[in-house]
């Protein structure tokens, strides 16, 4: 017999680092949104959603996040184009923020770093 290593090796595992990539299928999509795969199709041609992938579609995380984006829209009374207008929008303000956030962020880890501060807390 094989002693087994001990659990205490393992660490724990952040998934946010990985979600970038991500892939999902249509179906995958559908369910996840809770729309129809007509319904997704139609949006992903009218919204101009990027895709991946030739005889069949493939939706990375920010694609889902415009699909879900315009549900959510949609479930709220807008119209299709409005609900794809807001996704937009909200998408565009979103990145502003946080590349407006990106030299805060790596000015913090300086000072952090140059206070002898650990910044991989």
């Amino acid at each position: 017999m094989h002693p087994r290593p001990p659990a205490v090796f393992l660490e724990p595992v952040d998934l946010s680092q990985h979600l970038d990539k991500l892939e999902l299928y249509l179906g995958q999509v559908c369910r996840m949104a809770g729309i129809s795969k007509m319904q997704l199709d139609y949006w992903t041609n009218k919204a101009q959603i990027p895709t991946k992938g030739r005889k069949q579609r493939i939706y990375d995380l920010q694609a889902l996040e415009t699909v879900m984006l315009i549900k959510q829209g949609k479930d709220k009374g807008l119209s299709l184009g409005a609900a794809i207008e807001a996704a937009q929008r909200f998408q565009a303000a979103r990145r502003l923020v946080e590349r407006e956030q990106e030299p805060q962020d790596a000015e913090r880890s300086l000072t952090a770093a140059s206070s002898g501060v650990s910044v991989f807390t």
